[in-house]
Parts: C-alpha cells; sequence; structure tokens
C-alpha cells in the first residue's frame, strides 16, 4: 500500500512494513536530544528513581545552549551537572556553549535521513529538514527513551504544502512560515506531519529548509518534513557523514495525503505583530512602526545563511540612532565562517553588538532582555507576551532582511527596497 514519507520512516521505526494514519505503535528511537534546560536536571532524578541509565550513549547527544554563558549561581550548577551528567553517561555527544542545539545537531553530522529522532525541546521538527522524523517531547517521556530506547506513536495524517514557481529575492523561508501561520493558524497541522513540496522548496539551501522544518512547531505541527535529495546529501558530506541507502527518501506519489498548494512568485515579506506568530501580514501592513531593538539571533533567524541575508542589507549602511542592533549567531562554527568571509564584519560595522551563540533572549535567559515598553523586530520564532523580557515589550517577528532593513530606517520596512538599490 502507498505511503507518504512520514508513514515509511515510522513504519522502519516500528518494525513494520506498513502502517495507517491512527494506529498506535511502539517506535525504536535512531537519537535522542536533549538541553541544558530541560536535559539532565530534569530526567537524572526521573532516571535515578527508576535505577537505570542511558539504553544506547551512541544515540543521545547533549548540547548546552539556554544557560550558556552562565549568569548566576544557579546556572553555574546547571552547568555543572550538565557537564557531570555527559561524563557519567558517556555520551556520543557532548556541545557545550557551541550554539544551539537545533543547528548544532545537523553540522555536527548528528541527523540522517530516515532517522525517527526525538528532542527535548518543541522546535525539534528542525530534524525533518534532513528527511528524519524528529518531534519535541517533554522530559518525562525523554526519560523514557533515555531508559528503553523506545516510544510510542500515533500515526499521523499527512499534510502537504507544496510551493510552486521561485520565491522573489528578498523573500526567505521565514516568511514562508510567518504566511502559513496567518493562513493556516497555528494548530494549522493539527499535530501532524506536515511535508513541504514543490519547485520554490526544491530550489531553497539546507539552512532554509531548516527554517521550515524549525517553524512548523509554530503551526502545530508535530513534524515537518523536506524529502531528501542532492541538497541534503551534499550538506551531510560536508558534515563527514553520509545516508544509508535503504533509508526512506520520498513517500509515494499515491498516498493519501491532504494539500494545500500556493504560489512562490506572488510571496511578499512577511510580519508577525505582537504577540502571535499567526498576526502574520505583509510588511507593508506594519509600516512604519518605529522600532528600538533589532535583533537577529535565534535557531530560526541567526544560521550563516540568515546572517548572510542581514549583511546583504546593512552593508554600507548603519543602524540608525535610537536603535540597538544585537547579532547572536546560532552557532560558533557559523559565526567563524561569518568571520572569515567578512560577514561578520559588515554587521558590526553597522553597529551590531555580537551576543553568545546561545538561546539567549528568545527563551527569555541573559542579560539583554527587552525591557519595559521596548519595540522589537526579531527574526525569531516566537513573540508571545514576555518571552523575551518585560511583558509590557512589544516583538514583531520577520525574516533578517526585514530586520536589517527595519534596523536601518529605524521602522519597519519592506527590505526589498534597500536590497534593490543594493544590486543596482
Amino acid at each position: 500500500m502507498a505511503m507518504t514519507l512520514a508513514e515509511k520512516i515510522i513504519a522502519r521505526a516500528a518494525g513494520r512494513d506498513h502502517v495507517t494514519p491512527g494506529e498506535i505503535v511502539i517506535c525504536r528511537v535512531d537519537l535522542a536530544m536533549i538541553h541544558d534546560s530541560g536535559g539532565p536536571r530534569r530526567v537524572q532524578p526521573i532516571l535515578e528513581r527508576l535505577g537505570v541509565g542511558v539504553w544506547d550513549p551512541a544515540k543521545v547527544v547533549l548540547i548546552a545552549d539556554h544557560y550558556v554563558p552562565a549568569f548566576d549561581a544557579e546556572t553555574r550548577e546547571i552547568g555543572a551537572l550538565t557537564r557531570r551528567f555527559a561524563a557519567s553517561h558517556r555520551l556520543g555527544g557532548f556541545y557545550d556553549g557551541e550554539g544551539i542545539c537545533h543547528v548544532v545537531l545537523p553540522e555536527r553530522g548528528h541527523l540522517l535521513p530516515g532517522m525517527l529522532a526525538v528532542g527535548g525541546d518543541s522546535h525539534s521538527p528542525t530534524g525533518g529538514a534532513f528527511g528524519a522524523y524528529m518531534f519535541g517531547i517533554g522530559a518525562t517521556e525523554m526519560a523514557g527513551v533515555l531508559a528503553t530506547g523506545e516510544i510510542w506513536l500515533r500515526v499521523p495524517q499527512t499534510i502537504r504544502l507544496d510551493w510552486s514557481g521561485r520565491f522573489p529575492r528578498g523573500v526567505t523561508a521565514k516568511d514562508v512560515m510567518l504566511f502559513l501561520c496567518g493562513r493556516l493558524g497555528m494548530d494549522g497541522g493539527r499535530y501532524q506531519a506536515v511535508e513541504y513540496t514543490g519547485s520554490a522548496i526544491i530550489a531553497l539551501p539546507m539552512q532554509e529548509r531548516m527554517t521550515l522544518s524549525n517553524m512548523t512547531a509554530e503551526l502545530g505541527g508535530q513534524a515537518g518534513l523536506v524529502a531528501p535529495d542532492e541538497t541534503t546529501l551534499a550538506y551531510l558530506r560536508a558534515a563527514g557523514v553520509a545516508a544509508a541507502e535503504s533509508a526512506p527518501r520520498h513517500g509515494d506519489a499515491d498516498a493519501d495525503a491532504e494539500c494545500h498548494e500556493f504560489s512562490a512568485d506572488t510571496l511578499e515579506p512577511q510580519v508577525a505583530a505582537p504577540h502571535s506568530p499567526a498576526n502574520a501580514a505583509p510588511v507593508g501592513s506594519y509600516a512604519p512602526t518605529r522600532i528600538e531593538v533589532a535583533y537577529i539571533g535565534a535557531c530560526t533567524g541567526a544560521k550563516l545563511a540568515d546572517l548572510r541575508m542581514a549583511a546583504a542589507v546593512l552593508k554600507g549602511r548603519r543602524a540608525a540612532s535610537g536603535v540597538r542592533l544585537l547579532v547572536a549567531p546560532a552557532s560558533r562554527r557559523d559565526q567563524q565562517v561569518a568571520a572569515a568571509e567578512g560577514t561578520l564584519a559588515i554587521l558590526e560595522q553597522a553597529g551590531a553588538s555580537l551576543l553568545p551563540n546561545a538561546c539567549g533572549i528568545c527563551a527569555g535567559y541573559g542579560d539583554a532582555l527587552l525591557g519595559e515598553e521596548v519595540v522589537c523586530i526579531s527574526s525569531t520564532a516566537r513573540n508571545f507576551k514576555g518571552r523575551m523580557g518585560a511583558a509590557s515589550s512589544r516583538v514583531y517577528l520577520a525574516s533578517p532582511y526585514t530586520v536589517a532593513a527595519s534596523a536601518v530606517a529605524g521602522r519597519i520596512v519592506d527590505p526589498r527596497e534597500m536590497l534593490d538599490r543594493e544590486a543596482a
């Protein structure tokens, strides 16, 4: 019987020839990712009460990215506990202060097509960009995975979001996801498997695909998949790994799936107003809102590709007087490449203040949190009330292009105007 890509991966993990949406199956977990916030300090007490250790240390990756760098006695102790956990369980990968988990995990070669993976973070669907069925779970369920190497799963329906054509200059994966949040709502995925297809998706580089899969969480999807292709395989080769030939690469054309069709050619840059990604509309709807902070950060919006977008706008320009431009590269490796190629210098010459390679204010941590009544435009995935600082602050979401252009103008603007002048 025909199956979608999600169903093929789940069937493989369940040791079955076929699965049907709605079935509950027990799956073998190929990879479990935890971080310092919801990881050791939450799961270790449970494992101790059960009297068990980690089922397979080679299949567990721990990344310290939330409480980095430590800023008080509590966060220092969390860091110490995290390092002790990694050492005592001899985990297959431990990365301390190397960047945000959803970016570090693939750049270190831990994600492969066909995997069934779980992560202790809501943006774990990022793994779907590599053709892995990856989703987020809570600490109690993660403890069960760490103890047994298995998880139960209700086989999801697949929703295909097909984008034909090609995205115009200045329009990004972030604009796609904000548009979809506005069009479908934040329960648009209905906790199902979302698959991104079409010529416009195939043309996207890996880090843009990661943004799509990452923000599947905002759509309410459990997992967000892009079928692996030569773009995927080239990324994996650069990371020093190779996909198994037997791993599922695509779904069957006649598999049952709900499909929504969109034209990439007509999509405009999007902005989401406070306090929800679903408050999305074309950028012109929110001009000329004045801003005080422009933040380029998070797993969604500060990868190398995102930094390059911002630099394309900021080259030869400076942030407006009274605007704080903050940049927190998503990983140390991406920052090093950005520095070597001159991208980082462009950002700093534009007045950017560099922040650590960590979740930072996106997750409400660190010393750069937004103050009372501050208006911010941000490349993060969420703008919930009080998430990035004071409850009275207001956060608008946009692509790195739009955040950078707005920093220069001191108000929300369409980035295509500056990109067009740069091209000319």
